[in-house]
């Protein structure tokens, strides 16, 4: 069996052009391409890549605090939610309340912003 290490040593003093021209050499030799198995990495890759990564479409709005003006955070949950006083003033009162379930991303950042407006402290869940 030859000796690897001077194959490698004198692979390693060949040029870029003459390696090329090995690869060919080997190919022709053996019957095989040695770009196949490369496209094929490169090809399973691409794919891996092109997965889409699927988007949220339904997002919960949540407040994690009415903020300072709470008469107007108030307000703004009574339109969003067609709540009573009641039901909306307890609703701000409580930390974490959902004050949307489930709605779509306009309408989560939509009623963020008017929150948010409104003084509240606001996250999209």
């Amino acid at each position: 069996m030859a000796d690897m290490e001077k194959i490698v040593e004198q692979l390693s003093k060949l040029s870029v052009l003459e390696a090329a021209e090995l690869v060919k050499m080997l190919e022709e030799k053996w019957g095989v391409s040695a770009a196949a198995p490369v496209a094929m990495v490169a090809a399973g890759a691409a794919a891996a890549a092109a997965e889409p990564v699927e988007e949220k479409t339904e997002f919960d709005v949540v407040l994690k605090d009415a903020g300072p003006k709470k008469i107007e955070v108030i307000k703004v949950i009574r339109t969003l939610t067609n709540l009573g006083l009641v039901e909306a003033k307890t609703m701000s009162e409580t930390a974490g309340a959902k004050v949307l379930s489930a709605v779509g991303k306009e309408a989560a950042a939509d009623a963020k912003s008017k929150l948010e407006a409104a003084g509240g402290v606001v996250e999209l869940a």
